[in-house]
């Protein structure tokens, strides 16, 4: 028997994001929201959003393309793919078998696995899937591959601006850069009504706002404890804040991944006192009769904890805060959007630091895990993550429309969701050099794609036209 793999992760990774983007100091004014509505009470920069020429499988299928040409990964060394989208266009058929189209060519038919649905918890259960067959007696010496993709889009009115889409894919393998420790993973699963998609003919959530916080700031306490209780049975010694180098959170809004560092701040106080200097102790002790329940909703204490955090929060979680930030929530992609962007700022300095990782979906699923950054060999290293996903020129890159176009396209698709029988005829076709996008849905809805060839200059037409303008 040949030696079992070790320190399995994450060896590579791509993120891609649509070329159409709107900005919300802008989207504030066309609402006539309050100055800073979007910008500082969502924490948000840019809303990125599909067009009729885009949708879930066509950022899947140019996530993963892009990867293995990035890497030069043969697809024939694909053992298992995994895929995580709350973004149903199939009440059967999963995304991954769209994406056994990019295999055709090798073969390779030979590949477990299909998609995981929970809300924006997917990424993550596709991604623990991935992992543990590595690392169990069914691994066949290949790699697996994650994908997560979504598309968040909400009604007209003010839950719109917290939308975003987007795809990730990451290559998982024995000595990886970005190692998961699954000893020490903690989860916490219950039934609420917070957030959920009930009816099948809208694309549009049920949202209940102060819930979905409210829960979310629960499952963050309740993975965080369960994640100590396990750290310290397997190292020996007490788990806090101090223990972690960078946090990446879940963020359906940067505002809330304010929050929630600050109530792991406000944990390690309540755990062991001595886990926060005086001055923090101070603060918090005119919180310490409050009860569990209490504690998730009273705003003066989430106004102090985020205050005594801030000086933290900039070291630790800014620095993973960018993609989300600048694209908006993305669901299943978001938490490895995070970690995209960690790479991005800090893979210099990553070798040997430990990341500390929330993954929340409502209804509800949530997890803690820790990554641990390793060297890794080339092209499997931070630095060469880091090159490939050039998010700089990418972000930069990128078209901005008005807000009055973001609401036209909106409307359209609306009636683009379940629907047949029609070609994409979205005013703007904005599609960079790889892109893959719709071509057709026919009247039996079966779903037709193409590419935009990776030598050709962005394409950026403004008509009615389905062709190509260089």
């Amino acid at each position: 028997m040949a030696a079992r793999p070790q320190n399995v992760g994450i060896l590579a990774m791509e993120v891609y994001f649509p070329a159409t983007a709107v900005r919300q100091d802008e989207l504030e004014d066309h609402d006539k929201a309050s100055k800073g509505k979007y910008t500082i009470g969502l924490g948000q920069d840019i809303l990125a959003f599909c067009t009729d020429w885009e949708d879930v499988i066509s950022m899947s299928m140019t996530v993963v393309q892009s990867l293995f040409e990035k890497y030069e990964i043969a697809p024939d060394r694909i053992g298992r793919l995994d895929v995580g989208s709350e973004t149903i266009v199939d009440k059967s058929k999963a995304i991954k078998t769209w994406l056994m189209k990019l295999f055709e060519e090798s073969g390779n038919a030979d590949i477990e696995g299909v998609d995981s649905t929970n809300a924006c918890y997917g990424g993550t259960a596709a991604l623990f899937n991935c992992v543990d067959w590595v690392e169990s007696t069914a691994w066949d010496g290949r790699f697996a591959l994650v994908v997560a993709t979504d598309s968040a889009v909400y009604a007209e009115g003010p839950a719109r601006p917290s939308g975003g889409a987007g795809a990730v894919a990451m290559l998982i393998g024995p000595d990886a850069p970005l190692v998961i420790d699954r000893r020490c993973s903690a989860t916490h699963m219950e039934h609420a009504y917070d957030f959920y998609k009930p009816n099948l003919a809208s694309e549009y959530p049920v949202v209940d706002g102060h819930l979905s916080q409210k829960c979310y700031l629960m499952a963050l306490s309740s993975c965080y404890r369960r994640f100590c209780t396990k750290f310290q049975k397997i190292q020996g010694r007490q788990f806090s804040l101090m223990e972690a180098d960078f946090l990446v959170f879940h963020s359906p809004y940067n505002k809330l991944v304010q929050k929630s560092f600050a109530r792991l701040v406000f944990e390690d106080f309540s755990r062991n006192k001595s886990f926060v200097d005086e001055a923090v102790a101070e603060t918090f002790h005119h919180f310490s009769k409050l009860s569990l329940e209490e504690s998730y909703t009273n705003r003066d204490l989430e106004k102090a904890s985020q205050q005594v955090a801030k000086s933290q929060y900039n070291e630790k979680v800014i620095p993973g805060t960018l993609i989300p930030k600048q694209i908006g929530n993305t669901y299943t992609v978001s938490l490895y959007a995070g970690l995209a962007s960690l790479i991005h700022n800090k893979a210099d300095s990553l070798v040997g630091k430990r990341i500390l990782m929330f993954s929340y979906g409502s209804g509800l699923a949530s997890s803690m895990f820790t990554v641990c950054a390793e060297q890794g060999l080339h092209p499997f290293n931070l630095s060469g993550i880091q090159e490939k996903l050039d998010l700089s020129a990418r972000l930069a890159s990128r078209t901005m429309v008005s807000p009055e176009e973001f609401g036209i396209t909106m409307s359209l698709m609306e009636t683009r969701y379940g629907a047949k029988s029609f070609t994409p005829e979205s005013e703007y076709k904005v599609l960079q050099p790889g892109t893959f996008y719709l071509t057709e849905v026919d009247d039996l809805y079966r779903r037709s794609y193409a590419r935009v060839p990776p030598s050709v200059p962005k394409l950026c037409e403004k008509s009615k036209s389905n062709g190509f303008v260089h």
